[in-house]
């Protein structure tokens, strides 16, 4: 009787994985490109780093900039990239609900603020738990603890929920994934699926950098990912 609980337990989490993954097969190409835009911007980053002293002088200045207002910079520069970007983006394909945009405008900007400031204290806490070295085990620890635990057991499923609210008209008791346990579930492997995609390499490059260095360039990447998957979505 166990057994076949569990072969069932089983075989539900196969059917949502699946219908994560078709959904995010739809937009693969344009995953893909994102892809290889934010990988090779990150990669840029860090040989422009490891191997130019102009480019490494403009980024130590990014970086005591960074140093210098802490979470006031992860939360100015977060909603820039992560939230007044790609609002401008939706604006001006038409794709914003007639009467909403200031709500729109203020949900992006105040949402990835509040994460500019979530994703750098979860970063300086991996730093004091896991070491600033870059090298590999260092990293390869990091980018598992990021995917795995912190993507799944929290950022995918809070997007799920505060980006829900937002296409509920910010009415809290119309957000579908309240209601339901497994569309809950199945957007959120719907955001996991899509981040893993595009994130698992370009964390190895963001961990790989020195830590104050690593909000600024996570910002480059957020843009791009966040354009593809509100974009996608609202398609």
């Amino acid at each position: 009787m166990v057994v076949r609980k569990r072969s069932l337990v089983d075989l539900q989490v196969m059917k949502l994985l699946l219908n994560a993954w078709n959904r995010c097969r739809v937009n693969l190409r344009a995953n893909f490109v994102a892809g290889l835009i934010i990988w090779t911007i990150g990669a840029t980053v860090y040989i422009g780093h490891e191997n130019s002293d102009i480019f490494r002088n403009y980024l130590d200045e990014i970086a005591d900039a960074k140093n210098e207002f802490g979470y006031i910079y992860s939360a100015l520069s977060t909603g820039l990239f992560g939230g007044l970007i790609p609002f401008l983006a939706l604006l001006a394909k038409g794709r914003i609900p007639f009467g909403r945009k200031y709500h729109w405008f203020l949900f992006f900007l105040l949402f990835w603020a509040c994460k500019g400031v979530e994703v750098d204290a979860f970063y300086r806490l991996q730093s004091y738990l896991l070491g600033e070295s870059p090298t590999f085990p260092v990293v390869f620890a990091k980018v598992l603890v990021d995917q795995f635990i912190y993507c799944v057991f929290w950022s995918a499923p809070i997007t799920a929920i505060f980006y829900g609210w937002k296409d509920s008209g910010f009415c809290w008791s119309e957000v579908d994934v309240l209601k339901d346990l497994r569309q809950m579930i199945d957007e959120s492997l719907f955001l996991l699926v899509s981040t893993w995609i595009i994130w698992i390499p370009a964390v190895s490059i963001i961990y790989s950098m020195p830590s104050n260095l690593q909000i600024p360039l996570f910002n480059l990447t957020l843009c791009f990912f966040v354009l593809v998957i509100t974009i996608s979505g609202e398609e």
